[in-house]
């Protein structure tokens, strides 16, 4: 359920391109209304993605989860029973908000029921999967609706997808109760959901004014200034909206980059591709999703395969380089396309490059955006991703865009040569970009298992390593309001009763330890603050995450 959940968020913008024309012809609105079909989506999902993610840690991911399904699927049929452009507009900019609630839910869902091991990549890889293909797929079944049966159809389908999620996770997902409710950061939402969205209007209107618009940099830089002020304010405040520790995070920041990029380069595959299949190749709606499906197939094939193998040996560097390196071979080779070309000679062997590297490199990167991240923080990390695949997807269709229509306006030849020459240019230049982020993310992420990477600077006991040498366990302590409890004094204990290992965390409250593999009970207590202990299962060569949130209640009086 989770993973439909996903899907029918991702698909959205897709099944939606495919049924335009059609929506267009019957409710009457011109070219210059159309975009905007799109765009109050994007404005909406993209600017309150965090709000999102802190109110399912606000009020708990499957109440956040269940109402954003029963909202999206109230603003999809509004937009199928749409009698006019307007109310198709407002039910596309409802949907935004409640797809902003439901996204970073179902993630955060997913971060905290998997955890550990080939479970966790597996899941993910499913989930990735999803989010990888989605847009492919939404080609596909927005045709076969637009074709067959109603344009309408491609806003209702969204109400069968979210009654299956909602029935499934009703009976199925466990009451996640909040213990410890964190305060709503309201300026730090205020100046993140005005500075997502200037960023994201910005560049949708560049798409229609053209970069030479005042209106384009006076939205872009009022969104610099304003995430720079988030940013700033997040720094000083007590309950941040986006604590920094989630993003500063090596791992993660290379992660979220990585998202950013993939997704900037998968709309310009899926959009121009489509306009290719279409214009040169005349095949029809239906048939351009059918074309794109050996692409969707090898995303999911390795999504569920490859991280699952290889995520707990080598960690995230190679896979997303590896895979970030096959998706701009696939978009270079699209470069190479003209009027002559065929699909099964030029747009088969790139379509499954692409698939196999997005595949790789995206459930990589998801999984390791969300690994470790405390409890309390799942929501907020998992909007984050889901902002980075909003933002890279508003980029990369009017970055791309404009790129593809300068150049076929430059084009001196018959129309559809000058299109396709846009189309290729603009493939071009997302290969180049695929590149240069396999570039930075190389350096940004660090080699190594992920696992590791929270052993930092830690003091532990005088008989404990500093760094976990095969078998250990890292974490943090936190108190109900998220911050750090220094001095806390953690001891692991077998299932023999005897004391496995012990540790004492540092000013950040961080900790490190080594012991055994095996289940153990890890005991956490500090002065002034009643005990707790959780069950922890290590596992042989591996360091596991255990982090503690200690009650604010005093500890119990001796007598």
């Amino acid at each position: 359920m989770i993973g439909i959940a996903q899907l029918m968020v991702i698909l959205d913008n897709s099944i939606v391109n495919i049924a335009l024309p059609s929506a267009q012809a019957d409710l009457g609105f011109d070219d210059a209304q159309r975009q905007w079909i799109i765009t109050a989506y994007a404005l909406a999902f993209g600017s309150l993605l965090l709000l999102g993610g802190r109110l399912s840690d606000l009020f708990g991911r499957k109440r956040a989860f269940l109402v954003g399904l029963v909202g999206f699927a109230v603003a999809s049929i509004l937009g199928g029973l749409a009698p006019g452009f307007e109310l198709l507009v407002a039910a596309r900019a409802l949907q935004g908000v409640f797809g902003a609630l439901l996204a970073p839910a179902a993630l955060s869902l997913l971060t905290t029921t998997f955890t550990e091991g080939r479970e966790r990549a597996r899941a993910f890889g499913v989930f990735a999967a999803l989010a990888g293909s989605g847009a492919a797929i939404g080609l596909l079944l927005g045709g076969a609706l637009t074709q067959y049966v109603d344009w309408r159809w491609c806003m209702y389908v969204n109400a069968v997808f979210a009654a299956v999620a909602f029935l499934g996770a009703s009976l199925l997902l466990p009451a996640q109760p909040v213990e410890h409710r964190p305060h709503l950061d309201v300026v730090g939402t205020v100046l993140a959901s005005a500075g997502l969205f200037s960023v994201v209007f910005g560049f949708a209107s560049a798409e229609t004014d053209g970069w030479t618009s005042p209106l384009v940099y006076a939205f872009l830089a009022a969104g610099l200034v304003l995430l720079v002020a988030f940013v700033l304010v997040q720094r000083r405040v007590k309950a941040p909206l986006l604590p920094l520790r989630v993003v500063l995070d090596r791992f993660r920041g290379g992660s979220f980059l990585t998202i950013l990029v993939l997704t900037t380069g998968m709309f310009g595959v899926t959009l121009f591709l489509a306009y290719v299949m279409q214009q040169v190749f005349g095949f029809s709606p239906l048939m351009t999703g059918v074309a794109f499906l050996p692409m969707v197939a090898c995303i999911v094939l390795a999504a569920n395969t490859v991280p699952a193998l290889l995520l707990p040996r080598t960690g995230p560097k190679p896979l997303v380089v590896v895979g970030m390196l096959l998706g701009a071979g696939g978009l270079f080779w699209f470069s190479f396309l003209t009027p002559e070309s065929g699909y099964a000679a030029h747009v088969l062997g790139p379509l499954l490059m692409i698939g196999l590297g997005m595949g790789t490199a995206m459930s990589t990167s998801i999984n390791t955006a969300t690994y470790g991240v405390e409890p309390g923080d799942a929501g907020v990390a998992s909007a984050s991703v889901n902002t980075m695949q909003q933002v890279g997807g508003s980029v990369g269709t009017a970055l791309l865009s404009s790129i593809a229509g300068t150049a076929a306006a430059g084009f001196a030849g018959p129309p559809l040569a000058a299109a396709l020459h846009g189309y290729t240019t603009a493939f071009a230049v997302a290969a180049g970009i695929f590149v240069v982020g396999a570039v930075v993310v190389g350096f940004l992420i660090p080699a190594g298992r992920t696992t590791a990477r929270s052993a930092v600077t830690t003091r532990t006991a005088p008989t404990e390593p500093a760094e976990p040498v095969g078998t250990g366990l890292v974490g943090a302590v936190r108190d109900g309001g998220g911050h750090a409890v220094a001095g806390a004094t953690l001891t692991l204990v077998d299932t023999a009763g005897r004391e496995a290992g012990r540790a004492v965390t540092d000013d950040a409250g961080d900790y490190t330890l080594r012991a055994t593999p095996g289940d153990h009970l890890l005991v956490a207590g500090a002065a002034g603050r009643a005990p707790t202990a959780q069950q922890i299962v290590l596992t042989d060569g591996l360091t596991t995450r255990g982090d503690v949130v200690l009650d604010l209640s005093p500890e119990p009086a001796r007598t």
